[in-house]
């Protein structure tokens, strides 16, 4: 719960809620108040702090979806018009991620040289306040080695966040699912989810991913070999995104169903995780594996290991991807944080674990307050090795860790 709306719940503004959003869509396209359709500035503000979390798709009654209707309306507000810089530097992500990645000593002196720092912020639009994540020495997915597992095959998607600044998530990951007995495979060529893509309303360019991702994994999926992603945002392109933009498309609804989140996936697959005595965890939801997904393998996984979970009713963590680390959103993005979820997280006892799936809610909580967060793989791959006990710290540390 907690995740309805938290632009309005941070603001308090009819205008930022999906009933006063709704409105003045409604009246857009009746055209008789708003008249300027598309180019409406009205409706461009109201979207504007909108951060596109699904939570309305899955808590409003009546089911509203507005991170479908802002990234329509951002299409045509912008169609023929310069975009903003962030669509630039953030919107294409995926595009230049795996160029910096390629050179992540010569991306990581322009980004975290304090000088050169602030300059790339200024031109990207990232807040100053925000930190730009470091590129890891050595990608995922050059490090990777598949082993033949008793249980068939599963495709893992290694998404760019994962992939490119946390390679550790992944690597638990893989190592999660070799133990389980699988065959943990990457797909044949690099490729983005067209997430960012869709959020800054860039949808020719999200078709355009997501066409390329049904021919490359078309193989894969024709023979039933599941899907498992570790990055919320990305694993709901699949689910929700993918079957509204093809809706005619029977391979993309087979996607869509053989899409999982590594929890559902191991759960549905009756996986017996190592056990665990005396750890208990913060959980925080990411809001589109709640929305899109639920929590409830992920909690019943946990559980099972024996965990002592703790789930705060804390909504949105308010980083929602690229929105906290814009400049002109910073101070909302924190607003929402501290509503509930960074609260929870520094009355947190050092001992507790704070677990969280979602790269940008991990960056809003080191960041916010000054806390590692964990992956469930990470989780599970450290009770694999016996290396989470009572007294484990809830940051430990890894070599692409999280700073604040």
């Amino acid at each position: 719960g907690g995740t309805m709306c938290p632009s309005f719940q941070a603001t308090h503004e009819e205008m930022h809620s999906p009933r006063g959003r709704s409105r003045l869509l409604l009246e857009m396209l009746r055209g008789e108040v708003i008249t300027e359709g598309w180019r409406s500035e009205a409706v461009k503000e109201a979207l504007d702090l909108c951060l596109a979390c699904k939570g309305c798709r899955s808590e409003c009654p009546t089911h509203v979806d507005m991170a479908t209707y802002k990234a329509e309306f951002l299409a045509h507000y912008y169609e023929g018009r310069r975009r903003p810089r962030q669509a630039w530097s953030m919107g294409r992500i995926g595009r230049w991620a795996p160029v910096a990645g390629a050179l992540p000593r010569l991306a990581n002196f322009f980004t975290q040289t304090p000088g050169l720092a602030a300059l790339a912020k200024r031109i990207a639009g990232i807040a100053p306040q925000r930190r730009i994540p470091a590129f890891a020495d050595v990608p995922f997915d050059r490090r990777h080695r598949p082993r033949r597992g008793s249980r068939g095959p599963v495709l893992l998607w290694a998404d760019t966040f994962n992939n490119y600044f946390l390679p550790e998530t992944a690597a638990a990951a893989a190592e999660v699912l070799a133990h389980a007995g699988y065959e943990v495979r990457l797909p044949q060529l690099r490729l983005c989810c067209g997430r960012p893509f869709y959020d800054f309303g860039l949808l020719d360019e999200a078709k355009a991913a997501l066409r390329r991702i049904m021919q490359v994994l078309r193989e894969d999926i024709e023979a039933g070999v599941p899907v498992v992603g570790l990055e919320p945002a990305c694993m709901s392109v699949f689910r929700d995104e993918l079957v509204n933009l093809f809706p005619d498309d029977g391979f993309a609804r087979r996607l869509a169903a053989q899409t999982h989140m590594l929890a559902d996936f191991l759960v549905r697959e009756g996986y017996e995780p190592p056990r665990l005595e005396g750890v208990r965890a913060l959980v925080h939801g990411h809001c589109h594996q709640k929305s899109v997904f639920g929590m409830e393998a992920e909690l019943a996984l946990l559980r099972k290991m024996g965990v002592d979970c703790v789930v705060p009713d804390s909504g949105c963590c308010g980083m929602a991807g690229a929105f906290g680390f814009d400049a002109d959103k910073y101070t909302l993005s924190m607003a929402i944080g501290e509503r509930a979820l960074l609260p929870a997280v520094r009355a947190a006892d050092a001992n507790t674990l704070v677990v969280t799936n979602g790269y940008s809610c991990r960056e809003q909580i080191a960041h916010g307050a000054a806390r590692q967060a964990l992956h469930i793989a990470e989780v599970l791959r450290l009770a694999l090795r016996g290396e989470l006990t009572e007294n484990t710290s809830s940051a430990p540390q890894r070599d692409d860790a999280v700073r604040a």
